[in-house]
């Protein structure tokens, strides 16, 4: 099966994101029967095992550095000299802006909320703000799609809509092409988000983050690796525009082509949402890249 690789690196989240990003990616994975699969789907229509494991120690992880967006000080007006008798008295220097104080990590869900929405929001977006400690939930779903897997358990984002299908032909099963279409919503929350306001958003809350990040054990270099290796996992995502061979092991259905299936979960989930909406996700992530990277 021929592939195209999708362009160089590169949201979420939170969107997740990061919501956006973040935000941008939530898929769902389990095993059990047909008919109950899609109770757990989100980005991905076929059932995979999710095993979960625990690690002693924390892997390494890429370091990198999303730049500051620098601040430029209010210009303060040279004083003009006058030749008097009485002195001169010299106008104050403007003060400068500051911004309100963060709330605590334990706090901040309000504003996070608050920061997202707007009136045009979609409804889905705000139904994925009435989760509970936001931030660190968007760190520890980023850390685990920075090394190719997703969590229901930790970001819960929904169900694609409608059933899974497939159908046979000379004892071939193929996904039929109409299961795209499920994911339409899903993508339309990740494409209705700013990246450029995903990106100031995250600048404003970096300081939470960071704390959100050392709790699970990582460095603010570290943190950066990590969002920006998600955005690399999305844009290094073949994208399939033939239609796709499956297999079925029991009630798992797997690709049929071994190159696919050695993907990443990530990326598995991705090749299942359809090559449009594959292609208009990664040009998000492009987008949200390209604004962290130059503030």
């Amino acid at each position: 099966m021929a592939t195209q690789k999708s362009g160089s690196s590169k949201f979420i989240i939170a969107s997740g994101s990061f919501v956006a990003v973040v935000l941008i990616l939530g898929m769902l994975y389990k095993t059990g029967n047909l008919s109950r699969q899609d109770d757990f789907e989100l980005m991905g229509v076929i059932p995979e095992q999710i095993i979960i494991e625990t690690v002693d120690q924390i892997p390494e992880m890429p370091s990198a550095e999303i730049p500051q967006p620098i601040i430029e000080p209010p210009a303060v007006t040279e004083p003009v000299a006058v030749v008097e008798e009485e002195p001169v008295v010299e106008p104050e220097p403007p003060a400068k802006p500051t911004a309100p104080p963060l709330p605590t990590l334990d706090n901040s869900d309000n504003m996070v909320r608050n920061l997202l929405l707007v009136a045009q929001s979609p409804k889905g977006l705000s139904q994925w703000l009435q989760l509970d400690d936001l931030i660190r939930r968007s760190a520890s779903f980023m850390d685990g799609l920075a090394r190719g897997s997703v969590s229901d358990k930790v970001l819960p984002l929904g169900a694609p809509e409608g059933r899974f299908t497939t159908h046979r032909q000379d004892n071939v099963i193929w996904l039929n092409a109409g299961n795209y279409e499920r994911y339409n919503n899903v993508t339309g929350i990740l494409l209705s988000l700013d990246m450029k306001n995903m990106a100031n958003f995250f600048h404003k809350i970096r300081p939470l983050l960071e704390t959100a990040f050392a709790e699970l054990g990582y460095r603010p270099r570290q943190m950066d690796g990590i969002i920006l290796q998600t955005i690399d996992n999305i844009l290094t995502t073949p994208v399939i525009v033939e239609p796709l061979k499956l297999t079925r092991d029991s009630v798992v259905y797997k690709f049929a082509n071994p190159e696919l299936e050695a993907l990443m979960p990530l990326q598995k989930q991705l090749l299942r949402a359809g090559p449009e909406n594959t292609r208009r996700i990664q040009q998000q992530a492009k987008a949200l890249r390209e604004a962290l990277l130059n503030p």
